[in-house]
């Protein structure tokens, strides 16, 4: 017997990707507004709003773009998956050099900012990869 390999689109909001990444998003801006409030200014970047509107809008493009070549057949799921986080790679390295080369102040922390807003969604896409594949293997 062959196992289904197509992708299913989750059959109301709350089950798909973009109430995941908005979830996400909300969850992160609480934690950056708390921690705003109870840290020194100067750990938490006057950019940050900037940057996670930045990856919510990208999560929510790649993940759209990938659920719809998803549900075709003639993709390869693992191909698509990968060209996603490479395409996401690739532009939040564009973004960090425009925002450097702009001449932000205090670089470091936009730095460090940035790329722990960048695990913290990474870590949001590994997980949706590890229960889609284990979707796939059952």
């Amino acid at each position: 017997m062959e196992k289904d390999t197509v992708y299913r689109k989750p059959s109301h909001f709350f089950g798909s990707t973009m109430a995941k990444i908005m979830l996400l998003t909300v969850l992160l801006s609480i934690l950056v507004a708390l921690l705003q409030y109870f840290l020194s200014p100067k750990f938490i970047h006057n950019n940050i709003w900037l940057i996670i509107l930045f990856y919510t809008l990208l999560s929510l493009g790649t993940g759209t773009i990938s659920e719809k070549l998803l549900r075709k057949k003639k993709y390869n799921s693992v191909s698509v998956l990968i060209g996603g986080v490479v395409f996401r790679l690739l532009a939040s390295l564009s973004f960090v050099f425009v925002m450097l080369y702009l001449g932000d102040e205090n670089i470091l922390w936009f730095v460090v900012n940035f790329f722990a807003v960048y695990l913290l969604y990474l870590l949001f896409d590994i997980y949706g990869l590890i229960t889609n594949l284990r979707l796939h293997l059952k």
